[in-house]
């Protein structure tokens, strides 16, 4: 079964989705294969680094751009942005708030996804995700009494979505839509891009990879995996893509250490501990940047048994789980 008949029609799927932002390196880039000169840019959006890559780009407005649709993204997608389009619905007078199409477009897609996972990925996990502080190594776990406080503002069955109307059944819920931004946010770019005629590129949001075609000379981009908790640029292995996504979740990338135990971003929602599952990183293969960013969280939390049957009940879809053990499982076609 197709990812759109497991989790809902996603209306835009041509257009373009905190936690897959891990490091994965280009091993080789090629050169000015065919002639064509290779440019690159960065621009920081989305609490992350974006690097463009392109080739056979003369056209300074191109990159200009892509830059000017991150922008725009942030203004619609950001939690904390005050003038940002989810600011506004998370801070409403309202119980029910009209969304633009985009919004409205990713709440759907999150939402899906809550039944599936039984309720571990939740888009109102925002009050979870406050009280914890992964940016700093010296992490504080929250007491009982404010992660209790914090689940009981933590459930997506207390929102509705109907078209572009959004109903909410608590004024204390929150949308969270960090797991799926990026995603989003690539795929956009690439369609952008395809229609500026660009044919060979890569585009890389703090670790969330999209590529634009084969290189220059024909082959495919090699992408390399970080390995879980090494040293920087050292990479587990590798996987060659044609025009396709990869993205990684994992629990070294935000973390911290108390008392021998380690704490890490990807929160259960129903309990509001990092997930223990033996799993450190799980690694999507899609055409959609969406897709990955979204199942990379999924596949985590469903767990390496769960995960990757649902994966393999996908089309189009391939994933690389490694656990605590740094062993290796791949889908049947990755």
């Amino acid at each position: 079964m197709s990812l759109r008949g497991k989790a809902g029609q996603w209306r835009r799927t041509a257009r373009f989705g905190a936690t897959a932002a891990l490091a994965l390196f280009f091993l080789f880039f090629g050169g000015c294969g065919n002639g064509k000169q290779e440019e690159s840019r960065t621009g920081y959006y989305f609490d992350t680094v974006v690097s463009l890559r392109l080739y056979g780009v003369k056209d300074e407005k191109v990159f200009e751009g892509c830059f000017a649709i991150c922008e725009e993204l942030e203004r619609t997608f950001s939690r904390t942005r005050e003038d940002s389009e989810l600011y506004a619905v998370n801070h409403r007078s309202s119980d029910t708030v009209e969304v633009s199409e985009e919004l409205s477009e990713l709440i759907e897609a999150g939402l899906s996804y809550y039944n599936i996972t039984d309720g571990a990925f939740d888009i109102t996990v925002a009050p979870l995700s406050e009280i914890w502080d992964f940016k700093s190594k010296e992490g504080k776990v929250p007491s009982e009494e404010i992660l209790q406080e914090a689940l009981d503002r933590v459930d997506a069955s207390k929102v509705r979505l109907e078209g572009r109307t959004l109903t909410f059944a608590s004024p204390d819920t929150m949308l969270e839509l960090g797991a799926v931004v990026k995603g989003y946010a690539a795929d956009r770019l690439k369609e952008y891009l395809e229609e500026q005629g660009v044919t060979a590129g890569t585009i890389n949001l703090g670790g969330n990879v999209l590529t634009i075609g084969n290189k220059p000379d024909g082959t495919n981009w090699k992408i390399g995996l970080q390995k879980p908790f090494g040293d920087s640029g050292e990479i587990i292995e590798t996987v060659e893509v044609s025009g396709q996504s990869v993205v990684s979740s994992g629990v070294y990338e935000r973390y911290f250490r108390k008392d021998g135990q380690l704490y890490h971003h990807i929160l259960d929602a129903r309990t509001g501990y990092p997930v223990e599952n033996g799993l450190w990183q799980v690694s999507i293969r899609s055409e959609k940047s969406l897709a990955g960013d979204l199942l990379s969280t999924v596949c985590f939390l469903l767990g390496p048994e769960k995960g990757m049957a649902y994966v393999e009940s996908l089309e189009g879809v391939e994933a690389s789980f490694i656990d605590e053990d740094l062993q290796i499982t791949h889908s049947s076609g990755w």
